[in-house]
């Protein structure tokens, strides 16, 4: 076989691809995402640019830039924002998804594998699961400030909160979806109640459950500037909102990229190790 092929799996055996198609395959995967970013940096330049609104509203990219050196370094004294670099404020704010969203994570895992296994547990809970899905962070952070205090202690149950239903509700249904024919097959070769959960049914629900984990984060980050609101400074949601009441959209806008660039990254590692852990998905 030529040195300029290799072979690739697929459902059917092995198939030899050539390299040059493999090299222009990944060179569309860079140069579509990059070439997408142009076109909206063009965009907004243009938009800044026609005056169709003030650059209050809509300022160019190059103040937007301004405003991230000034807030990543010390510039007339000042200390990054309100005394904070900006990556301090997103390291706060990154600490604070980690400890609700984990709780959360955790709680909605333990949640889902005993609703799917225990028909009662799921007929008692599930609708008190749905009931917080369907609420918006704010309709009952000022009801955790006015139990919890103004600290860190209303911001990360808020979190908490909200990633537990996203991770409940797909572990619970990829619990229930086993072939109970697995669970029969392990009870027959003598599998306990807890071989079989350990062995059967985490394995069989890991890939949903993985899935849920990548939702609760992104229900976290979309609950970070809520969960801020009160007492957010320092942190990357208090920043956002505390440049939004001075009209410093630039700052705004600076904390919004942080906001969707650190997520990004954080769901590429999750989907990483989505991919190490449970390599078989989409191959059975």
């Amino acid at each position: 076989m030529s040195s300029a092929t290799r072979i690739q799996e697929t459902g059917t055996g092995k198939v030899p691809v050539p390299r040059p198609r493999r090299a222009l395959s990944r060179a569309r995967r860079v140069a579509l995402p990059f070439g997408s970013l142009l076109l909206f940096l063009a965009g907004w330049q243009l938009l800044a640019a026609s005056g169709t609104w003030s650059q209050t509203l809509v300022p160019p990219p190059a103040k937007v830039w301004d405003a991230f050196v000034d807030v990543s370094t010390t510039h007339d004294g000042v200390r990054g924002y309100n005394g904070t670099y900006l990556v301090e404020h997103l390291g706060i704010s990154l600490r604070r998804i980690a400890f609700g969203a984990g709780i959360g994570i955790a709680a909605g895992v333990v949640f889902g594998l005993l609703m799917g296994t225990v028909g009662w547990l799921r007929s008692l809970f599930e609708p008190w699961i749905t009931f917080l899905r369907t609420l918006p962070p704010l309709a009952y952070f000022s009801l955790l400030i006015i139990w919890l205090g103004i600290n860190e202690e209303p911001k990360i149950t808020l979190l908490a909160v909200a990633a537990f239903p996203p991770v409940a509700v797909s572990t619970t249904t990829a619990v229930a979806a086993v072939p109970s024919s697995l669970v029969e097959a392990a009870r027959a070769l003598g599998g306990s109640r807890w071989d079989v959960v350990k062995d059967v049914i985490v394995p069989s629900a890991l890939p949903e459950t993985l899935t849920g984990v990548r939702l609760a984060v992104g229900v976290g980050y979309s609950s970070l500037v809520a969960a801020e609101l009160v007492n957010g400074l320092p942190g990357i949601g208090g920043m956002v909102k505390d440049a939004a009441n001075y009209n410093n959209t630039p700052v705004v806008l600076v904390g919004i990229i942080a906001i969707g660039v650190s997520g990004l990254v954080i769901d590429g590692l999750l989907l990483r190790l989505e991919r190490a852990v449970v390599p078989w998905r989409g191959r059975v």
